[in-house]
């Protein structure tokens, strides 16, 4: 199943389908998902990961709005997407500098989609400061 075609489906998008907004809503899905699974997984590790379990659930909990209010094309609020974009990157930025000082495979993979999460937010955000110019 695609999210992009999902999206483009809806009768009030038509003609005026985002890609760089639909890649995001899907990086932030994947993100919400493996932040949420890092956050867990910081949980059985030894030592104190009380900052990396937290930034991870903060960025999972931003990623999941981020991603519900982007997706939805009924009268879009633009500014309010745009207002989410810009908190997504900085979560997404900030959790992965947390899970890159950590050295195991689950906050290594975590680190990647927040960085990929992040990427494509820009993206999506720079598109639609370019709309409202």
């Amino acid at each position: 199943m695609s999210i992009q075609k999902m999206i483009s489906e809806h009768p009030a998008v038509g003609d005026d389908y985002n890609d760089s907004l639909g890649f995001a809503v899907k990086h932030a899905l994947y993100c919400a998902a493996i932040c949420n699974s890092c956050a867990d997984a910081c949980v059985a590790e030894d030592g104190d990961m009380a900052r990396c379990i937290r930034l991870c659930s903060d960025c999972s909990d931003i990623c999941t709005a981020t991603y519900r209010v982007a997706s939805r094309r009924t009268d879009e609020n633009r500014a309010i997407i745009r207002d989410m974009l810009a908190l997504c990157i900085k979560a997404c930025e900030t959790c992965a500098e947390q899970c890159e000082s950590h050295d195991n495979a689950h906050c290594r993979r975590c680190a990647e989609m927040c960085r990929e999460c992040a990427r494509d937010c820009k993206a999506a955000l720079d598109d639609l400061q370019k709309e409202a110019a």
